[in-house]
């Protein structure tokens, strides 16, 4: 158990814009509470995903700054948490990792093609489809091929029927992610549009990996652009 050096303040309302060294902040939806928080250089965003009703939590990227991380899990998850998801094998996301879960018995999650980079081989290897259970709360994870071979976005929808993606490092506001060659390019925007636009509405909100939230309506007119300049 990890003792909390400090209180962390939670700011509401919910904008969506955190940034190296803000506050967290938290947004409530029916039957849940999503806590979202910028750790480090890179401004790489951490989202705790809880039950409303028995407080069970889901923790998704232990991006960088453990000690932080910890701060908030202890604070607002005395109970501990039920699952450690990592979006992707880039380090940039899972520097904290390693740290976080020897510090907790936490256990983690990860797709199996990216779960060999990680410095912790996840107790769950993920595949598309694959449901989650936290308390009341089901989380669908998504695969994603072309950022990493084995990226996942997370699919929560709350109980007014409105589904909140977690897509690591795959969707951004703007574009998708980064990928390295025209077939990555080609796979990841053809996983996004079709297991993501062609199956969400468009008031479904989208948390990235880095920078603020959005959502499929206001991306989705983009996407012929994207497709015309390759990135």
């Amino acid at each position: 158990m990890t003792t909390i050096r400090g209180v962390i303040t939670i700011d509401t309302p919910y904008t969506g814009h955190v940034a190296p060294g803000s506050n967290p902040q938290q947004r409530s939806v029916s039957g849940a509470r999503i806590v979202k928080m910028s750790v480090g250089a890179m401004d790489n965003n951490v989202y705790l995903v809880q039950c409303a009703r028995t407080g069970s939590t889901l923790l998704i990227d232990a991006a960088n700054e453990a000690e932080r991380i910890l701060e908030l899990v202890g604070q607002q998850a005395p109970e501990g948490v039920e699952l450690l998801v990592t979006t992707h094998r880039h380090p940039d996301h899972w520097w904290a990792l390693a740290e976080v879960l020897a510090a907790r018995e936490i256990p983690s999650a990860a797709h199996e093609l990216d779960a060999e980079a990680l410095p912790v081989p996840p107790t769950r290897l993920l595949v598309d489809g694959d449901k989650i259970r936290i308390g009341d709360l089901e989380l669908e994870a998504i695969h994603l091929s072309g950022h990493t071979p084995g990226s996942v976005a997370l699919a929560l929808t709350d109980g007014d029927g409105r589904t909140h993606l977690f897509t690591g490092d795959s969707l951004f506001p703007g574009g998708i992610g980064k990928t390295g060659t025209p077939e990555e390019f080609a796979s990841l925007l053809g996983d996004v549009e079709s297991k993501l636009f062609a199956r969400y509405p468009d008031d479904t909100v989208v948390y990235p990996g880095h920078g603020d939230d959005t959502t499929l309506g206001a991306e989705r007119p983009q996407l012929p652009e994207w497709r015309r300049r390759g990135w």
